[in-house]
């Protein structure tokens, strides 16, 4: 009798063990009709790589102050590569400590988005990485002043003709946006638990993970926050079915209308990427949500129509960790240093 408990015990668990992995392949495979994973080596822009002195020179000014007008604001100091390419912060704080108008995206993958900036106003990195340069409640600096700053620090030089010798004027603002924007290609988390799964690993994700992603796809998620970003390539408006409530949504800020001043496109912005997004707190572009799980719920009412519960959206919650990947490694530069001839700082 033992015997035959034994034996069928085993038939059964080579039943589910077989299970199992064919529950897993299905998993995989419908998500690979939506999502795809980070790719492991570099990334090309336009079907090129950024040279390595462009990289260089690129992460050197993305922590450079002295862009700033006070020189105290660097790229850096809104999209900290230590918390996530974010600064955990509701809103960023600017020259002379004005405060900005939408939380701080992430850095992170994001020359995987379609446009830049919440309203998409960048077309790409290099365009975005001038914009704060130049605004005046970001970096509060001008064109002008960036370049009697980069010409002023005279170590900047050999670094600009090292990385775009062809140019018979390296030292340009046009090259600084540039090399910014190379040196942000580098800036990508692959192998996040997510990644290792759709790449045919069935213990990537655990099964609350699992459940979660199943409800994410089934849920009707997919819809915005598809592709390798899971979101960054496409335009919706924050309350398809319902508006979330003002302290949200804040009424005064129209979204993508500000750029095209179309009145359909108020109240409509660019889909965030969730790649990171348990590190990159607190959500949406007015940083009013600052527990994952809320931010999951507001959504199945505003986008879906759907009042999800507590469990369900538990599960969400847990298969949006797997996409944390592995962060970048960068060595903080040692910049050039200023000279007696060296603009000063305006307070």
């Amino acid at each position: 009798m033992q015997a035959r408990i034994l034996k069928l015990a085993a038939i059964l668990g080579a039943t589910a063990s077989a299970a199992f992995p064919a529950a897993a392949q299905q998993l995989r495979e419908d998500a690979l009709s939506y999502f795809e994973p980070i790719p492991q080596g570099p990334v090309t822009v336009d079907g090129a790589l950024p040279s390595s002195e462009q990289i260089e020179l690129g992460k050197m000014l993305f922590f450079e102050p002295r862009l700033s007008e006070g020189h105290n604001i660097s790229c850096n100091t809104c999209h900290n590569l230590g918390t996530g390419g974010a600064d955990l912060a509701t809103v960023s704080i600017g020259h002379r400590w004005q405060k900005g108008g939408r939380n701080s995206p992430t850095v992170f993958n994001a020359v995987f988005n379609t446009a830049q900036f919440w309203d998409g106003r960048a077309a790409d990195l290099a365009d975005q990485a001038g914009g704060p340069m130049v605004n005046p409640v970001e970096m509060g600096s001008t064109q002008e002043h960036v370049m009697e700053m980069l010409t002023g620090i005279p170590g900047y030089a050999s670094y600009f003709a090292a990385a775009f010798p062809t140019d018979g004027n390296p030292l340009t603002f046009e090259n600084a946006r540039e090399a910014i924007a190379a040196f942000e290609t580098t800036l990508v988390t692959p192998n996040a638990p997510f990644d290792l799964f759709l790449r045919g690993d069935d213990t990537a994700l655990s099964e609350t993970q699992k459940a979660g992603l199943q409800l994410f796809m089934d849920s009707g998620c997919t819809a915005c926050h598809n592709g390798i970003n899971l979101g960054g390539d496409s335009y919706q408006p924050f309350g398809v079915v319902e508006k979330p409530e003002w302290s949200v949504l804040p009424p005064d800020d129209r979204g993508r209308y500000e750029v095209t001043r179309s009145e359909s496109d108020a109240y409509v912005f660019k889909v965030p990427t969730l790649r990171n997004i348990e590190l990159t707190l607190p959500y949406f572009h007015s940083g009013a949500v600052w527990n994952l799980a809320d931010a999951v719920e507001i959504m199945g009412v505003s986008q879906l129509g759907e009042a999800l519960s507590s469990e369900d959206a538990a599960k969400i919650t847990a298969f949006l960790t797997s996409l944390t990947g592995d962060e970048p490694v960068v060595t903080y530069p040692a910049l050039p240093p200023s000279t007696a001839d060296t603009p000063r700082p305006q307070q």
